[in-house]
């Protein structure tokens, strides 16, 4: 996964689970939030690995 898509997987992931719990108002913004979490990391992750 890479971190474009990684917004994407938050937000359904937050949909699904909203959707199942019959919550989707706290869900969808912890989808969001998931999601920025995951692209802030794989962010991080490609710029250790950058040769200098």
């Amino acid at each position: 996964m890479n971190k474009k898509n990684a917004m994407a997987f938050g937000i359904i992931f937050g949909t699904v689970i909203g959707i199942i719990t019959d919550n989707l108002g706290i869900w969808l913004p912890l989808g969001v939030v998931f999601g920025a979490a995951a692209m802030a990391k794989f962010s991080k992750d490609e710029k250790e690995e950058t040769p200098k």
